[in-house]
Order: structure tokens, then C-alpha cells, then sequence
């Protein structure tokens, strides 16, 4: 099942091009907006999939493709989670629960969207895997872990390299959370609906050149152990956002090194999610 965030609607997708609006074929019982769907996502889950095809009454604009999960009240962002973008990045292989930062509410944006590039910095580009929590979780276990998954999405954690590495110490968050930094789309495909929600090809092209390319059956913590890891320290809501971590072939970690420049097109796919696209204008503009 998938749902997307359409115009700020709640929408059960039939396909890519037309959905169901929530809140009209449940007669105000879930929605309108998709964040409150969470607080009720295991009975709003039950009751959408009996929706039928018949119901159809919204035809998708990917323009108005927001973020699925629009004001989660965390989110956590990964890194060094697949080994050869560690060894690129400098790195050891994590052997424990990688690093964790997080991105700042107001850096999310949808399916399609224009980013600016910040003054003076070096934008670079993190395909990830997203998980959007369903129900609450506290000290699950891995073998557990994917009860509590509302579902998955593609998600970029675009990051501006100067202002997140200048010292003191690193700035991971700020420099990870400028306006748009933390696209996510371009809808939510519930764990059910793969063969293996644990092996989906993952990768990203600017202006059709393949940047990176992976399986995210190479990530060295998968998503139920992520959810094991974070929800011993931290209770996970619903609705909270877990960027995954990315694979090899950032920007950062070219030779030379290359950054995002403007007028560029960022493409970002997992199998059997989808795809979303960001382009870039300078700043000013």
C-alpha cells in the first residue's frame, strides 16, 4: 500500500497518477492531513486497505507531493552505515550503532521541489533509504522491529560540507538542515508491500550521470536493528523519520571532489518506492 501526502491531504494511491482522499472516504474518521494519521496508524492501516478502486477522486500532481510524514517530532539521521562509504569518508566500519545526528525540522520538502544553494558552500548529495515510525517503540527488538515501521520512502539528506565541518567541532546538524536539505517522498510504501523490504537497489543521478548505486542490503546496520539500537536510548513516536545512511560516491568523497552546482537536477530512486527530483538555483534567486 502507499499513501502519499497530496496538498496536504491524506491519499491511499492506486497508482501513480490517481489516489483516494482519505478524510472524504472515511467520512472524517482519519485526516485530513497525513500527520494525524499516525497517532492512529495500526486502525487507519486496517481500514485503508479495504478501500477499493471505485473511490478514486484525486488525480496526482507530484508538484504537491509533501514529505509523508510532515511534522514528525524527531527525526535521526545516520551515517557511516555502509562500509564503503565509511572507508571514503575516512572512517572506520562502525561496529556499533553508527553515528547519530539529526536534521531540523524545516530543512523537510516533497517529492519535486527548487533548493537554493547556501552562499559560499559546498553542497553534496546522500541518497538514504527513510523509515517512518507507525507506533510507538521502546527497547524493541530487531526481530520485531518492522511491526513498528509505518513505512518506507526515499530520502535525500543533502549536506552543505563547509558550514557542517568547520571547527571548533563539526556542525552536522545545521549543516545538514538549510531550507529543503531533507527532501523525502515521494510517498510512503507500507514494509507489506515488498519481497524483501530489506534488499531494495538504492542509487542517484545528477542530470542523468549514476552518482551512486547500491543495494540497501549492503547497509551495515539494516533498519530493524537501527530501531533496536535507538529505541534502547530513546522512545520512537509515530511519525518520527530515520534517515538510514547512504552509500559510496557522495561528493565529498571524489578525487577531485565535486559538489552540486546550480541548475542542477538531483534524481534520487529505491526499488519499488519511486523516485524524487530536486534542482538547484543559486542564492538570490
Amino acid at each position: 500500500m502507499r499513501i502519499a501526502n497530496h496538498d496536504n491531504r491524506a491519499v491511499v494511491l492506486v497508482s501513480d497518477e490517481a489516489g483516494i482522499d482519505v478524510h472524504t472516504a472515511s467520512d472524517g474518521r482519519f485526516g485530513p492531513d497525513l500527520g494525524s494519521v499516525y497517532a492512529q496508524w495500526n486502525e487507519f492501516a486496517g481500514w485503508a486497505g479495504s478501500l477499493t478502486k471505485a473511490s478514486v477522486d484525486v488525480v496526482v500532481d507530484r508538484s504537491l507531493l509533501g514529505s509523508p510524514s510532515p511534522a514528525p517530532r524527531q527525526i535521526f539521521a545516520i551515517g557511516l552505515n555502509y562500509s564503503e562509504h565509511a572507508k571514503e569518508s575516512g572512517f572506520a566500519q562502525p561496529d556499533t550503532l553508527p553515528p547519530v545526528f539529526t536534521k531540523f525540522g524545516t530543512c523537510l520538502a516533497g517529492a519535486e521541489t527548487e533548493v537554493v544553494l547556501p552562499e559560499g558552500g559546498n553542497t553534496d548529495w546522500e541518497v538514504e533509504l527513510v523509515a517512518i515510525i507507525g507506533t510507538e517503540a521502546k527497547n524493541v527488538p530487531a526481530a520485531r522491529a518492522w511491526e513498528y515501521v509505518a513505512g518506507l520512502a526515499v530520502g535525500q539528506d543533502i549536506s552543505e560540507r563547509v558550514s557542517q565541518l568547520r571547527g571548533p567541532a563539526p556542525q552536522f546538524g545545521l549543516g545538514k538542515s538549510f531550507p529543503g536539505f531533507g527532501p523525502v517522498g515521494p510517498w510512503l510504501v507500507t514494509p507489506d508491500s515488498f519481497d524483501n523490504p530489506d534488499d531494495l537497489e538504492i542509487g542517484c543521478s545528477i542530470d542523468g550521470e549514476e552518482l551512486q548505486k547500491g543495494r540497501t542490503s549492503e547497509l551495515i546496520f539494516s533498519v530493524p536493528a537501527l530501531i533496536e539500537g535507538l529505541s534502547q536510548t530513546v522512545t520512537l513516536l509515530p511519525g518520527d523519520i530515520i534517515f538510514t545512511g547512504t552509500p559510496a560516491g557522495v561528493g565529498l568523497g571524489r578525487s577531485p571532489q565535486r559538489f552540486i552546482q546550480a541548475g542542477e537536477t538531483l534524481v534520487s530512486r529505491i526499488e519499488g518506492i519511486g523516485e524524487i527530483s530536486q534542482t538547484f538555483i543559486s542564492p538570490g534567486k
